[in-house]
């Protein structure tokens, strides 16, 4: 059983034992979301931009920052440039919180993405009652119809879905679905290797009407420009960020 696999079978224990009336209500009565794929989109000749995540730990690379506030980080990265924020969810895995995206997104006004592991709709009204303004749904965990059922579910939330895929078949099936923000995972689920190409192969198949992210690995100046330079429109970054003494300036050298 790969990791993914783990990961999920512990979603579908968590999504058996969701509220659903009390989280659809509690969906219901929050404030409109923000705009998240539009604060992405770069102009031509304009910078990269950046979701910066808050990423306490991951099964690739073990704890990562324990503890770390997820406000202050917040803040740190509103202040040097992050265009979105991602916050992992999950605790089992990467030791993160829902209620962590509660408070970022009280905290400051930079759109927010739920980063979790979402096989169910009732998981897309918990992002949204917890303030989500947009939410991550992996390709590779939604097989047949779910992807598109679940971006379905994601609109009528007036939400934004990062759609994530790791090669030309899951592009495929995610444009197909209707997807307009996709997320390229340069990181293989299955065996976590990296493949800093892989934009550059996506980026030849999408239109200009899709805004490509690009995900994993990403580490220096030179790694965005490079992206950027493919096609990408914005890249994720946690764990260098994470890792650095101070995560905001780490931000800003990277899109400097």
């Amino acid at each position: 059983m790969s990791i993914l696999d783990k990961i999920l079978a512990t979603k579908r224990d968590e999504v058996a034992a969701i509220d659903r009336e009390r989280v659809r209500t509690a969906a219901i009565e929050v404030p409109p979301a923000r705009p998240f794929r539009a604060s992405l989109r770069r102009q031509p000749g304009g910078p990269v931009r950046a979701i910066a995540e808050i990423k306490r730990a991951s099964p690739s690379a073990g704890a990562i920052r324990a503890n770390a506030d997820p406000v202050a980080i917040a803040f740190e990265y509103a202040a040097n440039g992050a265009s979105a924020i991602s916050v992992l969810t999950d605790r089992t895995y990467f030791a993160g919180d829902l209620t962590f995206l509660t408070r970022v997104r009280d905290a400051v006004p930079t759109p927010v993405l739920r980063k979790d592991f979402l096989i169910d709709e009732i998981q897309v009204a918990e992002a949204r009652a917890a303030g989500a303004d947009a939410v991550l749904l992996i390709a590779a965990a939604l097989p047949g119809n779910r992807l598109g059922d679940m971006m379905q579910c994601v609109r009528a939330f007036r939400m934004d879905a990062l759609v994530e895929v790791h090669d030309e078949g899951e592009l495929d099936v995610a444009l197909a679905a209707g997807a307009t923000l996709v997320g390229v995972n340069h990181r293989d689920l299955t065996t976590f290797a990296i493949d800093m190409t892989l934009t550059e192969r996506i980026a030849r198949r999408v239109t200009g009407d899709v805004v490509l992210v690009a995900e994993s690995g990403i580490r220096t100046a030179d790694d965005v420009r490079r992206l950027g330079d493919a096609g990408a429109h914005a890249i994720l970054v946690g764990e260098h960020l994470m890792r650095a003494a101070s995560p905001g300036a780490a931000l800003a050298e990277l899109l400097a």
